[in-house]
């Protein structure tokens, strides 16, 4: 069976994707820093389908874990076909000039650092086999900037040029790049956004319909189910009621 290895797998976004990709029989590496949330993902996704489920806890800013849990990889999971550079997040809404360094330290470090470190450790394997699909989560903040959104849509623009780079030096590996890039998804990406506040969270995605992290995961899986010669190069998703960034219709 093939392996999918999925960053941020807790909830949201890395969650819908492992479930997703079970149901069409993929085995799974599975990775969070909440050990407890997605070792429950990891029992229920291999009790329901009946795959095998690997579960790795490191933070993806920490370079040398990063490295540790692919190098000690069971042999079994040890041939990666898809790697989906999930994690990432937003923090803070604030002018350049009022902006929280820790916050966009944060950001930098898991949006841009993060998925460099992930891609480092497995695209070598990938290149080995002369096979693989690397599938980055970028943003529609990597296509367009919004008020007060500087440093998260600056870190996703680089997402956005990474994902070209990457593409032009492993294609000769045999090696598919995509990425996916969702407008608002109603996911704790806000609460983690506004440092928990679940209440302001809440008012983000009021009076219109907003993306589901199920909506994205059939985009990636979808992406990755094209015939082998077939590369999805870049996809924006975005709700009917957000027609670009920084402005949504609502009711």
């Amino acid at each position: 069976m093939p392996i999918a290895f999925i960053t941020g797998a807790s909830s949201g976004i890395g969650a819908a994707c492992a479930k997703i990709f079970a149901q069409n029989n993929f085995n799974l590496i599975l990775n969070a820093r909440r050990l407890e949330k997605v070792n429950h993902i990891a029992n229920e996704i291999s009790q329901r389908y009946g795959v095998k489920v690997h579960v790795a806890s490191f933070d993806v800013r920490d370079k040398d874990a990063v490295q540790k849990a692919v190098d000690q990889l069971p042999k079994e999971f040890s041939s990666i076909d898809v790697l989906v550079n999930n994690a990432g997040l937003a923090k803070g809404l604030t002018k350049i000039h009022e902006g929280d360094t820790d916050h966009w330290d944060q950001m930098i470090d898991t949006n841009i650092k993060g998925l460099l470190y992930m891609s480092r450790a497995v695209a070598p394997l990938m290149v080995a086999n002369k096979s693989g699909h690397v599938i980055n989560i970028g943003s529609i903040a990597g296509k367009e900037v919004y008020e007060n959104g500087n440093v998260y849509c600056s870190t996703k623009h680089a997402v956005d040029a990474l994902n070209r780079s990457m593409r032009n030096e492993l294609c000769e590996h045999g090696i598919r790049v995509s990425a996916v890039n969702p407008g608002a998804v109603e996911t704790e990406f806000s609460v983690v956004r506004f440092d928990g506040d679940a209440e302001r969270a809440k008012k983000v995605y009021q009076g219109f319909d907003n993306l589901r992290a199920e909506d994205i995961a059939e985009t990636v899986f979808w992406v990755n189910s094209r015939p082998a010669h077939v590369n999805i190069n870049d996809v924006i998703v975005m709700p009917m009621a957000q027609p670009r960034a920084g402005f949504v219709h609502r009711k």
